[in-house]
């Protein structure tokens, strides 16, 4: 009966067209899977998250709308708890990579706002790793155990897509643009192999130049829908994701669903979240990026056992059972009992 369930308030960013929002669609995904003990409400953000203003805007709003029962702000919006009651609170924390885009005094307000003061509001945490965790207890000074790591399951929709390796010019996938992303390094190692690369994200004049200099074959693509990114994953041999840094790292279990070879960073999260699945590189020497996708194009019982091991690795990220742990954490926000 609706009475015996848990009340849970979902507090949302706004979204910006043209932009992929994953971390939405799992908690849609989450609701579904304990629908039979929850009673969710789900408010989004009425302003984009840009300047002062809009954040106060917000703030007011997610003050007004809080709900009796559990209060769960879901990524980015950190602040949106300001102003609400401590008591059954959640917030989960994505990463601290805003910490990285500033400096000085614009650094200290940030990791206030974003990070200091909502953890500080909030009676429990959860972040999406283990690399998350330790930089929330670095940058706040909080109490570890009152963060919970519940990591991001994989979308249904990545499956088994079987697909022969084309081991003489292989189909490298490459998530993001950013600077964290490493592309840059990745286009000088791949420079001499023969291979197509496959980018997802907007080029900079920079990156575009780099392509040329190094006569690297390749097709950029951008608004992508999930469907459209789903099939980039089927269609490739490799993914890359040799990051400087990251909060989780998706696309390695998403490669790992869809059973392909991954190339990712021995650093940050990433480690973490590939276990044995992976071949691992120094995301800051362009020689051992290199050296990493020569050995899986080289190696094909390399690949297989990466392969085989991504079919273990992707268990530890079910959705049925990362549902599971999130209402775990309601249940002890309204018992007030801690979770290990």
């Amino acid at each position: 009966m609706d009475k015996d369930k848990l009340h849970v308030t979902y507090f949302q960013r706004k979204p910006r067209p043209g932009f992929n929002f994953s971390m939405e669609a799992i908690f849609e995904d989450v609701r579904y899977r304990i629908s039979n003990h929850i009673t969710p409400k789900v408010y989004i953000c009425s302003d984009f998250n840009d300047g002062w203003k809009s954040k106060i805007s917000n703030i007011l709003e997610a003050y007004r709308r809080q709900g009796n029962g559990v209060n769960h702000i879901t990524g980015e919006v950190h602040f949106l708890n300001l102003l609400m009651k401590k008591n059954r609170v959640v917030l989960t924390i994505l990463d601290c990579g805003m910490m990285n885009r500033k400096s000085g005094f614009s650094r200290k307000i940030i990791q206030w706002l974003y990070l200091k003061a909502p953890v500080a509001k909030a009676q429990l945490v959860t972040a999406i790793s283990a690399q998350t965790k330790e930089q929330i207890v670095d940058f706040t000074g909080c109490n570890p155990n009152k963060i919970v790591v519940i990591p991001v399951a994989i979308a249904t929709r990545f499956k088994p897509s079987p697909k022969d390796f084309n081991e003489d010019c292989p189909k490298i996938l490459q998530i993001g643009t950013g600077a964290n992303k490493n592309l840059e390094r990745l286009i000088e190692a791949l420079g001499g192999i023969s291979c197509e690369l496959q980018i997802v994200g907007k080029l900079s004049p920079k990156q575009l130049s780099l392509l040329e200099q190094y006569s690297i074959n390749y097709t950029s693509l951008s608004n992508l829908s999930n469907d459209e990114i789903l099939k980039c994953y089927q269609d490739a041999d490799i993914v890359s994701f040799v990051s400087t840094a990251e909060g989780f790292g998706m696309p390695i279990l998403e490669a790992h669903a869809v059973e392909r070879v991954v190339v990712t960073s021995n650093v940050s999260s990433m480690p973490e979240v590939a276990g044995e699945a992976a071949c691992l590189v120094n995301p800051f020497e362009v020689e051992s990026i290199k050296q990493g996708f020569l050995k899986v194009i080289a190696d094909k019982e390399y690949r297989d056992q990466l392969i085989a091991n991504g079919r273990v690795n992707k268990l530890r990220y079910d959705p049925q059972y990362i549902a599971e742990r999130y209402l775990e954490v309601y249940k002890s926000v309204v018992n007030k009992k801690q979770l290990d």
